[in-house]
């Protein structure tokens, strides 16, 4: 069911540099990753070698975790890493391959409004309301929870730009 992103976009312009958005987002992840290996890593040296750990990475990975997530599902959605059922989807025709791509795509986009919309709405109640995480870091729960209604815009717009493309191959 792999989808190449920007085939038919209806704009190139803004397809190429939707793409672009997309493959930093992907980067920033990996380095949010690579910082994550390294922090911990780090931490377990210290701790054992020299009984003192790293105050706060465990958190830290668990917020930037949140964040690799969000920014990284609408790039992997672009490149059809998502899980499917190749065995029985390889078994329909390309015309029935297309109408349920087009078919689970705007389920797909449904989906990402909700969360963005939510997202959204907790990310700036948790911000008016100045709730702070109770840990080591105490850092503001909007800007935890603000990446879920950004990750999810992007998702959106790679759910629809992927419906569009179905919709077209039919």
């Amino acid at each position: 069911m792999a989808v190449s992103g920007s085939d038919t976009s209806p704009s190139t312009k803004a397809g190429a540099i939707f793409d672009r958005i997309l493959g930093i987002s992907a980067f920033v992840s990996g380095v949010m990753l690579l910082a994550i290996m390294i922090s911990v890593s780090l931490d377990v040296i210290f701790r054992y070698f020299l009984h003192s750990p790293i105050r706060g990475v465990d958190e830290i990975s668990e917020i930037l975790q949140l964040y690799i997530t969000f920014l990284g599902t609408a790039w992997l959605l672009k490149r059809g890493g998502h899980v499917t059922i190749d065995i029985l989807f390889t078994r329909f025709k390309p015309k029935t391959q297309a109408w349920l791509t087009f078919i689970f795509s705007v389920v797909g986009a449904i989906m990402s409004l909700v969360l963005v919309w939510y997202g959204t709405t907790t990310t700036l109640d948790f911000w008016q309301r100045g709730i702070i995480t109770p840990t080591i870091l105490q850092p503001p729960r909007a800007l935890i929870v603000a990446v879920i209604p950004v990750g999810g815009l992007l998702l959106l717009l790679q759910f629809v730009r992927r419906a569009w493309q179905a919709y077209v191959r039919r």
